[in-house]
């Protein structure tokens, strides 16, 4: 929430900050009108709220991974279903945040890549349910991004230094990727720039899902 309200006084009534627990089934409706009432329509929608979840497969407890899901997929198919309502005929880009773990296995990580995996369905679906309305559905899938929680992960592991080059290495770009590189990604998905394009995976990577 401190990051979210960062945005106000630098943009001015162009942002209106809303803090909401997306589990919390009147949520979505709560973030739609406020959009509605502050800005008069929905016209985009980025579902980028998620939780991480490491653990061996055979381990991951059951309430665990209803919370994984709670977060990462069924509040994702909520505000999708809300901003559908506001968008109606005027149309409008949905953007899901989706991860390279929903095309690569990766040990440790079945229940959260599952969480994404789903989303990715939801997102080919959607996009050809809603294109006769003029509704976009599209899907980024980052890669390892060097952001608080990357650098959190790391500050708990035995050797950080160690981690973080073993992770380099596995990248064929040869570097973690920024915030910035997958808000680019958006921003086009977002833009009339990308008005022909729906149902599409930007997987901003660096490689790794190509090899």
């Amino acid at each position: 929430p401190g990051r979210g309200l960062g945005l106000v006084p630098a943009w001015g009534d162009r942002v209106e900050f809303v803090a909401a627990e997306l589990t919390d089934p009147e949520a979505p409706d709560v973030v739609r009108m406020a959009c509605v009432e502050s800005f008069g329509a929905v016209d985009g929608l980025v579902n980028n709220a998620a939780l991480d979840h490491t653990a061996a497969f055979e381990s991951a407890e059951l309430a665990d991974i209803r919370k994984v899901f709670e977060v990462n997929t069924f509040s994702v198919i909520a505000m999708m279903q809300a901003a559908v309502r506001s968008m109606g005929e005027r149309g409008g880009s949905i953007i899901n945040v989706t991860s390279r773990l929903a095309y690569a296995g990766v040990p440790t990580m079945a229940v959260y890549a599952a969480s994404k995996g789903a989303i990715h369905a939801l997102t080919l679906t959607a996009a050809v349910e809603l294109a006769p309305r003029g509704i976009r559905v599209n899907e980024v899938a980052p890669g390892m991004t060097k952001t608080p929680l990357f650098d959190a992960w790391l500050a708990d592991l035995p050797d950080p230094a160690g981690t973080e080059r073993d992770v380099v290495s596995a990248i064929p770009a040869g570097r973690l990727a920024a915030p910035q590189d997958v808000a680019a990604a958006v921003a086009y998905l977002a833009s009339d720039d990308a008005g022909y394009v729906t149902g599409t995976t930007i997987r901003v990577d660096g490689g790794y899902t190509a090899q």
